[in-house]
């Protein structure tokens, strides 16, 4: 269903708003600096900045725990050049969103990630293009090449997000998941070679067979996942993919030649994949908790150096990551290794997407004087703006030497071993999916990188211990271990689990169908005894193929390649 149009005119600018969070994407190693065009092709003058006090509402999908109601010296930066204080409402219950989408009564802002179509299809949002041409010059410029990727569909080109997951011009300097393993457990293994999940397990076997217990007498535990509601698609069924030597799209494979989207659960490689994890809950390497545990308490568990292994991203974990290394347990910490089932398939891991838009922000029908927001946001896109979320201020968190930035070793110490308490204080971490920026790699105006995640700052951040890791196996970094991005072609969809669906869709309709089939079987397969996993997996096949799974498929493919006409300008 094509999604209510809502043009901004006068009438619609007259109070209130809201922000969201997460994400990210691949694009090439080379050094990039901002691109001047605009999105439209046009310039007018920018009208003056109110800076009135004034306070939006906002609904984020993703928490940030390190919020501070913008008391951090950014967020009081922010206020001080835009007016503008966020009241910011957390969806920590799964169901918020939807239930937010179904109410009528919207946040001013709006960062719903993956359900946007709920949203749009309500007609609730508005319809952002007029108001960037206004008042976004900055935002012109920073989406200016990928202007098509911004808009909603070939059939409604309006623009309702502004995309804040993903940053500009991307380029991954380090790795991140999925495969995880402490130190400790690495280093009493001798450093062995881990390519392949039979060395991935070889290494918590043998600590934990060595190591029954942590030094307080707690149980070590060989492997951990987590499958607390959608959190069961990053931890224990997206590494599929990466273990497969395919491209992590959600839920759905996509065949880079066709186009043909596949429900991914339905290729054979993936079913041994989940055989391997049925081994290691067969002979006792699983974490028996892995499928009724909270997230507070899987991270509870990494924290107290429990876990050999884990199976997750980085940013799953982080908090868990950044407690270790607070108490001074840094060799319990975690290196990311490119495993794979076997060794006759490559890690996709960095198949590049070029930037992907989508998840983002969103402003509401109702919120007054949305062009507040817009100037907002703006400002966060700006280069003082850019330079200030990511590095914080020139003599507070950075100073700049033969003109280049450089973080001082007394701030580094602080934001690699109090990391929550720096975030908190300095407001950088923070601000990064609230607002639109470049990814890793861009270069400003002074030839500086934007961000803080260039290969010797990333360097500068390791503890003594990643590198003796890293020393060991003649790595300089952890995507090291990884195929680089230069040996793939980039997807001209960019990633599949971005894309917007209609709700009313039968594509969307099935999917809710799929997606409480999955959740209750793949646990049930992976706990089950080794001699009924055959009979289990056929099972669930046949329940995706009772569900109109072919369907799905179909119809997923459609948009697909609608997508690819979209952004390619056809």
């Amino acid at each position: 269903m094509k999604g209510k149009v809502l043009k901004t005119s006068a009438l619609l600018l007259t109070s209130a708003m809201l922000v969201g969070s997460l994400a990210a994407c691949g694009s090439s190693d080379k050094e990039k600096e901002p691109e001047g065009t605009t999105g439209t092709g046009t310039t007018t003058e920018t009208p003056a900045v109110d800076t009135t006090p004034i306070t939006y509402t906002m609904l984020a999908a993703d928490p940030s725990p390190d919020w501070n109601q913008m008391q951090d010296a950014i967020g009081k930066k922010i206020t001080e050049k835009t007016g503008i204080t966020l009241k910011m409402d957390f969806a920590t219950d799964a169901n918020k969103v939807s239930l937010v989408a179904a109410s009528g009564d919207y946040p001013d802002i709006i960062s719903a990630k993956g359900s946007s179509n709920l949203f749009v299809d309500a007609g609730a949002v508005l319809d952002l293009t007029d108001l960037i041409e206004k008042y976004g010059p900055n935002l012109k410029k920073i989406y200016g090449d990928y202007w098509n990727r911004l808009k909603w569909s070939n059939d409604d080109q309006a623009i309702y997000v502004i995309p804040t997951y993903d940053g500009v011009g991307q380029t991954y300097f380090d790795a991140g998941g999925a495969f995880s393993l402490q130190h400790q457990a690495v280093e009493e293994a001798g450093y062995p070679a881990i390519k392949t999940v039979q060395d991935y397990e070889k290494v918590i076997a043998d600590y934990v067979a060595k190591h029954p217990t942590t030094a307080d007498g707690k149980k070590t535990l060989g492997l951990s996942l987590l499958a607390d509601d959608w959190r069961i698609m990053i931890s224990v069924t997206n590494p599929a993919f990466q273990a497969t030597g395919a491209s992590d799209d959600g839920e759905v494979y996509i065949d880079p030649k066709t186009y043909q989207a596949t429900f991914h659960y339905r290729r054979p490689e993936e079913k041994e994949y989940f055989r391997w994890l049925n081994h290691m809950n067969d002979i006792g390497l699983l974490d028996p908790e892995s499928f009724v545990q909270k997230e507070d308490q899987y991270k509870s568990k990494i924290a107290q150096g429990r876990v050999v292994g884990v199976i997750d991203q980085k940013w799953g974990f982080q908090s868990a990551i950044d407690t270790l290394k607070k108490d001074g347990k840094g060799n319990e910490a975690y290196g990311f290794y490119s495993v794979q089932l076997n060794d006759k398939t490559v890690d996709h891991s960095f198949e590049p997407t070029g930037f992907m838009g989508g998840w983002g922000l969103m402003i509401s029908k109702d919120t007054k004087n949305p062009e507040r927001i817009i100037q907002m946001l703006d400002y966060l896109a700006s280069e003082e703006g850019q330079i200030m979320i990511n590095w914080g201020f020139e003599g507070e968190q950075y100073k700049v030497e033969n003109g280049k930035r450089v973080i001082p070793q007394d701030v580094q110490d602080k934001k690699t071993n109090d990391a929550s308490n720096f975030h908190k204080t300095t407001g950088i971490g923070l601000w990064t999916n609230y607002a639109p920026h470049y990814g890793d790699g861009v270069k400003d105006s002074t030839g500086n990188y934007f961000t803080t995640n260039f290969p010797e700052q990333i360097v500068a951040a390791y503890t003594a211990e990643d590198k003796k890791v890293l020393e060991k196996y003649g790595k300089t970094t952890w995507k090291d271990f990884y195929p680089s991005e230069t040996e793939f072609s980039p997807k001209p969809w960019g990633a599949a689990w971005n894309l917007p669906i209609p709700s009313d869709s039968d594509a969307n309709i099935i999917y809710n169908k799929l997606t409480p089939i999955v959740r209750k079987s793949i646990p049930e397969i992976i706990l089950s005894k080794p001699s009924e996993f055959d009979a289990k997996w056929d099972a669930f096949m046949a329940e995706l193929e009772k569900n109109d799974v072919k369907k799905y498929e179909d119809e997923y493919t459609k948009y697909i390649q609608e997508r690819v006409d979209l952004w390619s300008g056809k």
